[in-house]
């Protein structure tokens, strides 16, 4: 196992030849942007929630109006967040490798404004929105000021389009991202904390399948020690070496 942050040229070498690499993203590469973790964000007038307290079907069917201003004000700090050097390497590695799998933890849509295009979004996206009773998808609205508004197709009231706590997971992507982390030759597990199931899961099947993992994320998780390179560095720092690494610039 190799830990540090240099780039071995074994790794480099895997890299560059990989047929389908999986990268599976989590908290910490939206933190390099300045977007705030999930309890990170509970400052000012949202100190005093818990987001365990909001983000349920329950606290939206007990306090609608509540829950619908607390997920427009995290909207307006993602709005302000722009793709760090880490979103974009991994965009640019979607474009050197035949087959490229991102699966992401995270709701803000950084993958997406960077360029990514075959992105599995595990919780969904908190700029998107649907109905609350139906999930049809609702991309405008009547702005009567009722909160939360109405679902145009139904008449039910919308909801931000992210996967609640005691809610399941979007079938359809799950399966995916399980079948993509099974069949990949080389796994990138960037910026989680390797603990939140069922993508914590994804990086030891990999490993157990025989595949090549690399973790990057400054912090030590469960999976470091298991993990047959680990970049103790951010996603921003150590993606773009590694991209780099393996697609070393052509001098003229």
């Amino acid at each position: 196992m190799t830990v540090g942050m240099e780039i071995p040229s074994s790794l480099a070498a895997r890299l560059h030849a990989a047929r389908h690499v999986v990268a599976l993203t989590g908290a910490g590469i939206s933190a390099e942007s300045g977007v705030p973790t999930f309890r990170d964000a509970q400052t000012g007038l949202w100190a005093r929630y818990r987001p365990e307290e909001l983000a349920t079907p329950q606290a939206f069917m007990r306090d609608p109006r509540t829950v619908w201003e607390w997920y427009a004000w995290r909207r307006a700090l993602v709005a302000k967040a722009v793709p760090n050097a880490g979103h974009i390497a991994l965009s640019e590695l979607e474009q050197r490798v035949p087959r490229f799998t991102l699966i992401t933890q995270n709701v803000d849509g950084l993958h997406h404004a960077a360029g990514s295009r075959n992105v599995l979004e595990l919780h969904g996206n908190i700029q998107r929105t649907r109905c609350f009773d139906r999930s049809h998808r609702a991309d405008t609205w009547d702005e009567s000021g009722e909160l939360p508004p109405r679902c145009p197709t139904c008449g039910s009231p919308l909801r931000p389009d992210v996967v609640w706590f005691g809610e399941r997971l979007p079938e359809s992507v799950l399966a995916q991202a399980l079948s993509a982390a099974a069949s990949c030759d080389l796994f990138l597990c960037i910026g989680t904390s390797a603990v939140v199931e069922p993508a914590a899961s994804m990086p030891f099947a990999a490993l157990q399948n025989g595949t090549l993992v690399v973790e990057i994320n400054p912090h030590p998780t469960p999976l470091t020690s298991r993990a047959h390179h680990a970049l103790n560095a951010p996603a921003g720092v150590a993606l773009p070496k590694l991209v780099e690494a393996a697609w070393p610039p052509q001098v003229s």
